[in-house]
């Protein structure tokens, strides 16, 4: 019985495994045969099943028996067999023969009977896509015989022109209910979500296609897409829990497809009304990037961070970091933590001391120190003719805070440093008279280079800057790559070297750790994460995310 309970549950978050493992694998894969890794559809046909208020649809559009070929690790071998273990059904014998090109998997509803007072137990679907219908119904009958050996009591019915198969002997959360439609093998944890599907089909107002939103999120999909998800937000937000009362943005579609280099996940979030842009697009990548040494491990660069508080972009993060944290927390606040410090323990408001002026381009970094719990940083600014007062007001502000602005001379490059004096006691040989040294410890350093006003963390940075420039970021080939797949013109970047990042991110985001333990062989290729926002649509905040990968 403990084998049947699991199984349903086990085939199903399988599902969502063998997609995440297999888009992991495809780059390792498409490096060695990139002609047999192309989606020949870029939109799932099972969203006829999947009714229009799902939360959530994944689907893997390429069949794992193509990617097989080419896993040399061996890991969608192990992948498979594991699913099946538990289940007595053979991979090769029972279901390759029929399994065609779609695996997609839904959230169909957040609760099955609709009813709050017995609890909520959410409906998910699996459809599997199949060539072979008859040779599809024996596995279904296959699969639910040996449930009856192991000791279920199995009902069929005819729904619609269907035989369904389930589990009767099973409390309804423990079901596993299937059957053959169509081109299709659907399995579901309740027979109630199989006949739901198949009213879906019946009557097309019902499904997933007739929502405007979905159709709209379709038309944004890159050819050859390899998977794809899509997400009700604000439901997705109540099965987390959460409280989205007015959420900007209402439902978002992810397509995965290749890149010799990597996997790029472009995103689309719609919006039920048009939205302000973040800033005007670049054509080209930004210049303040040359002062940033390749030794960064996190790099944020735009123009216009005046504009950042009304843009698209800052009313996605306020919506989607309740989605991430359930509170509110800023989680992008915390891997920033060295400026979140500047500004708790100065009194610096960031956003009208600092970005209020920023009308030009930008660049903030993080660079990790041996040794250092924290990282040290770098700020780039354009410098525009309103900066110069803009520097005077952090020069007050740092006066407020007892500290002093002195001029100094750093390796021929006049600089200006915030430095707090104090003295200690040193011994005397006059007992009556004690000896006083003075200490000046710098708070923050700036100087201007070119067009651009550099502010760093300490003498030691502004110093890598002034003398790496040929170490810089723009000049590094692995961070040119990772923005290569990035669509041009664009609103910037934001880069994470995650070889150098990943301690810090582990310990602001501890989660993290336990999604690296499931996702080990994707991990341990991750060379570096670049996001970018693009596209010029008033009602859909269009962007990308380029994971880079190191070669096969």
């Amino acid at each position: 019985m403990n084998t049947q309970r699991s199984f349903s549950g086990f085939i199903l978050a399988g599902a969502i495994a063998l997609i995440i493992v297999a888009i992991a694998g495809f780059y390792w894969f498409f490096a060695k045969n990139p002609v047999n890794l192309v989606a020949s559809n870029s939109q799932a046909s099972a969203a006829i099943f999947v009714s229009k208020l799902a939360p959530v649809t994944v689907s893997l559009l390429v069949n794992p028996d193509r990617l097989q070929t080419f896993d040399s690790s061996g890991e969608i071998s192990k992948l498979k067999t594991s699913l099946l273990a538990k289940s007595g059904i053979d991979y090769k014998q029972d279901i390759q023969p029929w399994l065609k090109d779609e695996i997609t998997l839904a959230l169909t509803t957040l609760d099955i009977d609709r009813d709050p007072k017995n609890g909520r137990q959410p409906g998910y679907l699996m459809a599997l896509a199949t060539d072979n219908p008859d040779k599809s119904r024996e596995f279904v009958e296959l699969l639910f015989s040996k449930r009856v050996l192991a000791g279920a009591n199995l009902a069929t019915e005819e729904y619609q022109g269907a035989k369904v198969i389930y589990d009767s002997s099973l409390a309804d959360a423990d079901t596993l209910a299937g059957a053959v439609v169509d081109n299709f093998v659907l399995f579901a944890n309740n027979p109630k979500v199989l006949r739901d599907a198949i009213n879906n089909v019946q009557a097309p107002d019902l499904n997933l296609l007739s929502s405007p939103q979905y159709q709209k999120a379709t038309q944004q999909l890159p050819k050859g897409s390899l998977a794809t998800a899509f997400l009700n937000l604000p439901l997705v937000a109540q099965w987390q829990g959460l409280d989205l009362p007015e959420p900007t943005y209402d439902s978002q579609i992810v397509a995965f497809t290749l890149n010799p280099k990597g996997i790029l996940a472009e995103t689309s979030f719609l919006a039920s009304s048009e939205m302000e842009p973040t800033s005007p697009p670049l054509s080209k990548p930004v210049e303040a990037l040359q002062y940033i040494p390749a030794s960064a491990a996190l790099v944020i660069a735009g123009s216009h961070l005046d504009n950042l508080g009304n843009s698209d972009l800052a009313k996605l993060w306020t919506q989607a970091k309740t989605a991430i944290s359930g509170s509110g927390t800023d989680v992008i606040s915390r891997l920033v933590q060295p400026l979140t410090d500047l500004q708790k323990n100065r009194g610096i408001n960031l956003g009208q001391d600092i970005f209020s002026w920023i009308q030009g381009e930008y660049a903030i970094a993080l660079v990790p120190r041996f040794g250092q719990t924290i990282p040290d940083w770098i700020f780039v600014t354009e410098k525009l003719e309103n900066v110069p007062e803009g520097i005077m007001r952090l020069d007050a502000i740092a006066s407020s805070q007892g500290l002093s602005t002195n001029t100094i001379t750093l390796d021929k490059q006049t600089v200006s440093a915030w430095t707090e004096l104090t003295t200690a006691t040193k011994q005397s040989d006059t007992k009556d008279r004690p000896s006083f040294t003075v200490e000046a410890k710098v708070q923050g350093v700036h100087t201007t280079l070119g067009n651009y006003e550099i502010f760093t963390s300490d003498l030691a940075t502004i110093y890598e800057v002034l003398n790496n420039k040929e170490k810089s970021l723009t000049n590094n080939p692995r961070f040119q790559d990772s923005i290569a797949p990035i669509p041009q013109p664009n609103q910037g970047y934001i880069y994470v070297d995650w070889t150098k990042s990943k301690n810090l991110v582990e310990q602001q985001i501890p989660i993290l750790k336990l999604i690296e333990v499931v996702g080990k062989p994707f991990f341990e290729n991750l060379r570096s994460l670049t996001f970018s926002s693009y596209g010029s649509d008033p009602r859909t905040l269009k962007g990308g995310v380029f994971l880079q990968l190191r070669p096969s």
